[in-house]
């Protein structure tokens, strides 16, 4: 277990971060979040403002200045500022870039130069592309399908060149379709999850792209939690400088996600059984189905993820309910 270490976390008011800076709170270290709340929210990091070994620097990691001052004394950076979705990005290339890859340039940079111990960050099952093999393996990649894909590849690229040009230790988080607590289910960019939860609390019709036959591999936050501390803990040199999938190694079909959800959202309201599924176009840019091998993880880093998806939805379905009935 990490503990009594500095750690700073970008983008530490969004889901994941916000889940991070929970969790390593909890187990005594300083944590030195680094936001500009344009997808984050302050409700998320609200809980810790009164916190001694809490610390907020409101700033954008677009500015070098800003994030040469948040790792300044920092152990472990653990990097997840970016603009997530893949529609965010053709809508918008440019600023997706700016954000992604910019960004994070200047992350590495100041990671670098104020000596941090690792940097690890969010990388992205979108890096496999067009690549139709099953399950996917860190090493086998296809072509990107969006501007979203290739900034996450670039992150993969830039952390390579740092490490062996500057010796910096770096390990990326290939993440799939990460779920649970604090992921916003409004706005045209909510993740499928969330986004499903609350229409069907408001006994709507959830919208799924295409037949429903696209399958991705759902990940419990919790999972992810353990798998970045997983990657700060390892001492195996051959284990640093690399990716990993950080997932649950099982495949479900959007179909059966909605059947689940309906299944858990009954037990609070018996009408939502009955709410009828409808089907819209395929997205621009999906890729059809997403399956993680997580044997590498396993193997260098220990990962043994500890919630399965029906666990997952039950605990984030709980969550939703609370929040927003």
């Amino acid at each position: 277990m990490i503990t009594n270490k500095k750690i700073l976390i970008t983008g530490g008011a969004g889901f994941i971060g916000s889940n991070l800076c929970d969790y390593f709170l909890k187990n005594n270290n300083t944590v030195i979040c680094l936001d500009n709340f344009s997808t984050g929210y302050r409700k998320n990091i609200e809980p810790f403002l009164t916190y001694e070994n809490f610390g907020l620097i409101e700033g954008d990691i677009r500015d070098l200045s800003v994030c040469k001052t948040a790792a300044t004394g920092v152990d472990y950076v653990l990097h997840q500022a970016a603009l997530g979705s893949v529609p965010r990005s053709i809508v918008d290339p440019i600023t997706s870039n700016e954000v992604n890859v910019s960004g994070f340039l200047n992350m590495l940079i100041a990671a670098k130069e104020a000596n941090v111990k690792r940097f690890i960050y969010a990388a992205s099952s979108s890096t496999y592309g067009d690549s139709e093999s099953l399950p996917k393996e860190e090493d086998v990649i296809g072509k990107p399908l969006s501007p979203y894909a290739i900034t996450k590849y670039v992150n993969e690229l830039y952390a390579t060149v740092f490490s062996v040009t500057y010796g910096i230790e770096t390990i990326g988080l290939r993440y799939f379709n990460v779920f649970g607590k604090n992921q916003d289910p409004d706005g045209a960019y909510a993740a499928v999850i969330p986004k499903f939860v609350k229409q069907l609390i408001n006994l709507e019709s959830p919208i799924i792209n295409g037949d429903g036959n696209y399958s991705r591999d759902f990940t419990y936050i919790d999972n992810v939690i353990q798998m970045n501390e997983l990657a700060m803990e390892v001492t195996n040199k051959e284990a640093v400088n690399t990716v990993y999938n950080t997932a649950c190694g099982d495949r479900t079909t959007l179909n059966d996600l909605v059947k689940y959800l309906k299944e858990h959202l009954s037990k609070y309201n018996s009408k939502i059984k009955e709410i009828p599924i409808i089907h819209g176009a395929n997205r621009v840019g999906d890729i059809p189905h997403s399956l993680a091998s997580i044997e590498k993880a396993k193997k260098m880093l220990g990962y043994k993820p500890e919630y399965r998806l029906e666990q997952g939805l039950k605990e984030s379905v709980h969550w939703y309910w609370e929040k927003l009935k």
